[in-house]
């Protein structure tokens, strides 16, 4: 019998496959958890009808991330740090610090976690970084950091 998953299910697949089941494992174990329809022609219809909307809205995702990163490279996030001799900083910067920075001076919102920083800057001088916008888009965020 073929059934349309509402959920994932171990060993059959995952949520708005098409799979091939025993009668009996759909009849009595399934469709009473909900876990599974019939795939009828009805059915088969709502179920490319959802995947369609999907498509779309991931498709919209992509297109404001793409937005979201070309303003992001646009930035140059300018931080103050104590430094002391030869330009080594007293502490460091880490992307704590810029995303932080970036909010109060741009209202720019970014996750620090999503912030690439191999290591903490320690140094002054200009940084580039990678910032991961959408799985797949990252973005090149400029760091400049200056003496106090």
């Amino acid at each position: 019998m073929k059934v349309i998953l509402l959920e994932d299910v171990k060993g059959q697949g995952k949520k708005g496959e098409v799979a091939n089941v025993s009668d009996g494992y759909a009849r009595n174990y399934l469709f009473p958890k909900n876990l599974a329809v019939e795939a009828t022609a009805g059915n088969m219809k709502v179920l490319e009808k959802q995947n369609q909307v999907k498509k779309q809205k991931k498709q919209i995702q992509i297109e404001e991330a793409k937005q979201y990163a070309a303003e992001i490279e646009k930035l140059t996030v300018e931080i103050k740090a104590k430094a002391g001799e030869g330009g080594r900083l007293f502490g460091s910067v880490t992307s704590k610090d810029i995303c932080e920075t970036a909010e109060k001076k741009y209202k720019m919102k970014l996750d620090k976690k999503k912030v690439v920083l191999p290591e903490p800057i320690r140094e002054l001088g200009v940084k580039h970084l990678e910032v991961k916008v959408y799985p797949g888009i990252v973005a090149k965020l400029k760091v400049q950091v200056t003496e106090e």
